[in-house]
């Protein structure tokens, strides 16, 4: 049995893949966020605002919710003092939600929360240390959230988002600026390229969330590809879709001494308790980034 699944951040790169992913498995979709979509019961709403936010859950009584909203500018969420109030908007849109009789409610983490260091991140056996602002308010948000839900019988996942790309992706992330400095014959400075990351293309983590969603998994669940790669072989794909290789100019930019050399998902329980495997590979998924662009007609603004 499916049910009523409210969606925050709706409309974000990762909601608006996770929309018609939920529908698919049976779901009513109502969406809220920053614009409209046709694929969802849309409703307008600040979730940062108690009132309003109260009001949307009392309004649509959701069965599930997935909550996708949080501040997420590029450059700036690593230390935002915004974490705070979406901590606090979190907390706050749990209660409302077993409040209003909500069965299962799936948070949504990052790779962050984990103390850096060890080769493969495993929700069990990795220690959650985060060395930024943003993952200590998603570390703190997952646990008081857990302790909510066991306190109160409530149904609660953790999905943990490593590094994604695809269609959809705003400036100021790493492949939406390579594409856009491709396209457009500029110069791309970067690091040296050789530290790896688990690299998953958005419409799989929606996926991953959707089954997450439906499915009964409990607790933090990785949401990776699985395999970490070296940022250069990235890059470097992309420059093979595109051209203009000679513009990625590696190692202009120094890396900082607080970057891992690897960052990669233990994906044991996403296989094995959620049941979802991705569907694209890297060639695949820079295929489709790249021809999405294309269709566009031009760089990414």
């Amino acid at each position: 049995m499916s049910g009523r699944v409210l969606v925050t951040g709706a409309a974000g790169f990762v909601g608006r893949h996770a929309v018609p992913a939920l529908r698919a498995r049976g779901f009513e979709v109502h969406g809220v966020g920053r614009a409209a979509s046709a694929e969802a019961h849309w409703h307008a709403a600040d979730l940062l605002v108690p009132e309003a936010r109260r009001a949307l859950v009392a309004e649509i009584r959701p069965s599930h919710l997935l909550h996708l909203a949080w501040d997420a500018e590029p450059g700036r969420y690593w230390t935002s003092a915004r974490n705070l109030d979406w901590v606090a908007a979190t907390l706050d849109l749990a209660q409302a939600f077993t409040a209003a009789g909500g069965r299962r409610f799936v948070g949504v983490g990052s790779c962050a929360e984990y103390a850096w260091g060890a080769p493969r991140f495993d929700e069990a056996t990795t220690p959650c240390r985060p060395a930024t602002l943003y993952g200590a308010a998603k570390d703190g948000t997952r646990r008081i959230l857990a302790a909510h839900a066991a306190q109160h019988g409530l149904s609660f996942a953790w999905g943990r988002l490593f590094y994604l790309y695809g269609p959809g992706e705003r400036r100021g992330r790493l492949v939406s600026d390579a594409v856009h400095a491709l396209m457009a014959g500029t110069a791309f400075p970067t690091s040296h390229g050789r530290q790896c990351r688990d690299f998953l293309h958005v419409a799989d983590a929606a996926e991953a969330l959707a089954a997450l969603v439906a499915g009964d998994a409990s607790g933090p669940v990785n949401i990776g590809s699985g395999t970490a790669i070296p940022v250069r072989a990235l890059l470097e794909g992309l420059a093979a879709r595109l051209g203009g290789a000679e513009h990625l100019d590696f190692g202009a930019r120094p890396l900082s001494a607080t970057e891992p050399p690897i960052i990669a998902a233990g994906t044991r329980i996403l296989t094995e308790a959620v049941g979802f495997r991705p569907h694209f590979d890297l060639p695949r998924g820079l295929d489709d980034t790249v021809a999405w662009w294309r269709a566009r007609g031009s760089a990414p603004g």
